[in-house]
């Protein structure tokens, strides 16, 4: 071994896979050709150019920390990092302290790292605020929450959002051949081997995430090594990659965008009437370890705002598989949550709960707190019956068929249409109903 191997190896001791493995350079980096591909915003930096400052906004694993290793290397500039989760206001200054002085005396620039920046509070943002207006530091925070929830206004308004994607199968599988094939950083001294069905395991289990694919695959060669002894190449098995991988993580943080993501897709699975998807999506909140109260409150919100009234047994299957739940809790809870998901998702549609409520509100903000008509008002006492309350009340049980044509509405109102029934389902039902009804208004009103 040369003394350039020997003094590699040393560095790389100890050192997990995933680390070792880093990109050194941009044309290193496999996936986000969206960023690093030709022409792209991030394909042609060098020595000198301006960055400004960047919100690196990704899931784990795509390449946040790499790039911002990336950015101060090929800039030549000082990279100071810090993580949110242990940092606070007192770390945050001495790191500007420290810019400016480099700044002042050397001409210098400082690029702030700051990983997970979600996780600062309000008050260490607002302290960073100033130092990159002012170009002290240019900041590069990293995160895998969507930025304008997790990043006070003003602290974002004045970075770039640059957005990372979860790396392709194609992407990991390329990792993965140059991780095994490599001898410097890599595995190649190991002589493993590995298929292409063991390989799409390995890149199933990483769901996206380069960091999880190396874990995984590292401790699969060791076990393929231990389990081949002296024989020349080792097969890296499927069971390898299995024990490795020890259940497959699910990328889902209940409090952060992939939340958001699987639950708006959720939502329009059921809409859009595709049960499979919509099963799809509710148990991959479940088994990522979702509170199932959550999607079945949900559940009771959809029936009313998708379904409606075009189907009225929707909202008795939503509370009814809140309650068996309740009753019954996991693992079998699952059943119901199932059942009343495909049957929202096969029932007919409509919104006019939620447009009905809608006009209502805009004229009762539009118009304030019109009075009641007198004649529906109350006439129990003496006064109220001498200020004409419930006098001139047509009581509809009186009528053929339970119904008097009345206008129930303000006086400044009479003839707002507020819910119109749609055509679907039971709800086209309702809408013949009210023409019959808006029939005999029209007559009366001809008289």
């Amino acid at each position: 071994m040369d003394l350039f191997a020997r003094s590699a190896a040393k560095r790389h001791i100890g050192q997990p896979l995933a680390e070792r493995m880093r990109p050194r350079k941009i044309d290193e980096i496999v996936g986000q050709t969206h960023l690093v591909g030709p022409g792209r915003i991030l394909s042609d930096l060098g020595p000198g150019r301006t960055v400004p400052s960047l919100i690196l906004w990704g899931p784990p694993g795509t390449g946040k920390t790499t790039l911002a290793r990336l950015f101060g290397e090929i800039m030549k500039a000082e990279l100071v990092a810090l993580s949110a989760v242990d940092a606070g206001v007192k770390d945050v200054r001495e790191a500007v302290a420290k810019a400016g002085e480099r700044r002042d005396q050397f001409g210098a620039r400082t690029l702030l790292f700051i990983d997970e920046i979600h996780r600062f509070s309000k008050t260490q943002q607002d302290a960073l605020l100033p130092h990159v207006e002012a170009g002290t530091v240019t900041l590069i925070g990293a995160t895998t929450e969507n930025p304008s929830f997790g990043v006070v206004a003003a602290l974002l308004s004045r970075c770039r959002v640059v957005r990372l994607e979860a790396l392709s199968e194609d992407d990991l599988g390329q990792l993965a051949t140059r991780a095994l094939a490599e001898r410097e950083r890599g595995l190649a001294d190991l002589h493993v081997s590995i298929d292409d069905d063991t390989r799409a395991q390995l890149v199933a289990a990483a769901t996206g995430d380069a960091r999880r694919m190396y874990s995984i695959l590292e401790v699969a060669a060791d076990l393929a090594r231990r389990a081949a002894g002296d024989a020349p190449v080792a097969a890296i098995s499927t069971a390898h990659v299995a024990e490795a991988a020890q259940g497959k993580s699910l990328m889902y943080d209940k409090a952060g965008d992939e939340h958001y993501g699987v639950v708006s897709v959720f939502i329009k699975s059921m809409r859009g009437s595709d049960p499979d998807a919509a099963v799809y999506w509710m148990t991959r909140m479940i088994e990522a370890g979702e509170d199932p109260r959550f999607v079945l409150r949900r559940l009771v919100i959809f029936a009313s705002e998708d379904v409606g009234n075009a189907d009225p047994q929707a909202l008795v299957v939503a509370t009814a598989a809140l309650q068996a739940f309740e009753l019954v809790g996991l693992p079998e809870g699952v059943l119901p949550l199932t059942q009343a998901v495909t049957y929202l998702a096969l029932a007919p549609k409509s919104n006019r709960a939620l447009t009905a409520y809608a006009a209502a509100r805009k004229l009762v903000r539009d118009r304030g707190a019109l009075p009641v008509p007198a004649r529906y008002r109350p006439g129990s006492t003496a006064i109220d019956r001498s200020m004409g309350h419930g006098q001139g009340y047509k009581y509809p049980h009186d009528f053929a068929g339970h119904y008097v044509v009345e206008d129930y509405l303000p006086d400044a109102l009479v003839g707002e249409r507020i819910y119109e029934p749609a055509d679907s389902g039971f709800e086209k039902e309702l809408a013949e109903r009210r023409a019959v009804l808006d029939q005999q208004r029209a007559e009366r009103d001809e008289d």
